[in-house]
């Protein structure tokens, strides 16, 4: 298991890496789907809870596949069938996602993610035994990864009500292997152009979930002539919101922000927040349909909120990012404030959602208007 040349020309997603990132959208949309679900019925705080939690499993086992495959996809026959035993556990933690959620049972989906994170233990042992130069940075994370499933099995002994108390101390030591494995040895090699790629791609397929939620608007509006007007509005405003923040964020280059481990780090990192809050919009959406059927049990701007949150979440993770390099003080400062009004738009009685719709059309032709500027400052 030889390293990948991290100077390599023309180097795109692979069909493997393709079909794992669809695996992986299974378990999104039932983490959106059950996040709906929970706020519809007016559990909005508990449910968002339930959903950072689940989606830390599935973003924080996507995130360690996709930097891996970077540096050591070989693609032989081994390395596909432990990719494949990822993607079991993919699904197995996508089954749990219901009981996790509405229940605060997390055995089905902590078997899930160990087994994804064992199967990843393989591939590390396989660099370590085959590449002296990455030997100790290969063994770092093997040993790391063990001992935190060692911890995740054990949180399920632990009494009824324990977990929300031990859980983030177990994110916590997570997040810590790879800057513990990185830092102290020699640091894996990065494909910036392929790694900035594959972010892109998930974030692609989970802001398609926004239009489904459209879709599901659309339907329904036409099932139900007496709500088409509203319900033909959301699915607009939908549209709008998935477009705008598409257009966000593919408005710059962002390989070049991966230039060192910390950079590294927080490019990764980071994106926890840009992956959770493209796959809560759709809820957002779904709740907003069925609070129009008057069948969510909710304040008006519980349901605004639904949307308004994850979507102002979005604009200021990209904007940290990947933005706020490239633009000056001004513009940075009309970014801000425009994804604060977004928030402030929960406000708004009755057409919330087209609100922040507007503000992040509003957004697209700030960034549009500022990389067209005279003497614009390049990617720093």
């Amino acid at each position: 298991m030889a390293p990948r040349d991290p100077a390599e020309g023309h180097r795109a997603a692979s069909p493997l890496e393709l079909l794992f990132d669809l695996v992986f959208v299974v378990a999104v949309g039932f983490a959106a789907t059950n996040l709906h679900e929970i706020e519809t019925e007016g559990h909005v705080s508990s449910a968002i809870l339930s959903y950072a939690m689940v989606f830390f499993a599935i973003w924080w086992a996507w995130l360690n596949f996709t930097w891996f495959a970077n540096s050591f996809d070989t693609d032989d026959w081994l390395y596909r069938i432990m990719t494949f035993v990822q993607m079991a556990g993919v699904l197995v933690l996508a089954a749990g996602v219901h009981a996790a959620m509405t229940e605060g049972d997390f055995t089905i989906p902590v078997i899930g993610y160990v087994v994804m994170r064992l199967a990843l233990v393989a591939q590390w042992l396989r660099v370590a035994a085959s590449s002296p130069r990455y030997r100790r940075t290969a063994l770092r994370y093997a040993v790391g990864i063990v001992i935190v499933q060692a911890l995740w099995v054990g949180m399920l002994a632990l009494p009824d009500g324990s977990m929300p108390f031990v859980a983030p101390v177990l994110v916590l030591l997570e997040v810590l292997v790879p800057p513990i494995a990185e830092g102290t040895s020699e640091t894996t090699p990065w494909h910036t152009h392929h790694i900035a790629e594959r972010y892109a791609l998930f974030t692609l397929i989970v802001l398609g979930e926004g239009l489904v939620a459209s879709a599901n608007a659309v339907i329904d509006g036409l099932a139900h002539a007496d709500h088409m007007g509203p319900l033909l509005v959301l699915a607009a405003a939908g549209l709008v919101i998935v477009a705008g923040l598409w257009w966000i964020y593919f408005s710059r280059e962002q390989h070049e922000h991966i230039r060192s481990l910390p950079t590294a780090l927080v490019f990764g990192y980071g994106h926890y927040f840009v992956f959770a809050a493209a796959g809560a919009i759709p809820a957002g959406i779904e709740v907003a349909v069925s609070a129009d059927a008057g069948e969510a049990d909710l304040s008006h701007a519980s349901v605004a909120a639904t949307i308004a949150v994850p979507v102002a979440l979005f604009v200021l993770a990209i904007w940290a990012l990947a933005l706020r390099p490239s633009l000056s003080v001004g513009w940075n400062t009309v970014v801000v404030v425009l994804a604060v009004l977004i928030l402030a738009s929960i406000g708004v009685p009755g057409a919330s959602l087209v609100a922040t719709a507007l503000l992040v059309a509003a957004i697209v032709v700030v960034l549009e208007v500022a990389e067209r500027r005279p003497g614009r400052r390049p990617l720093a």
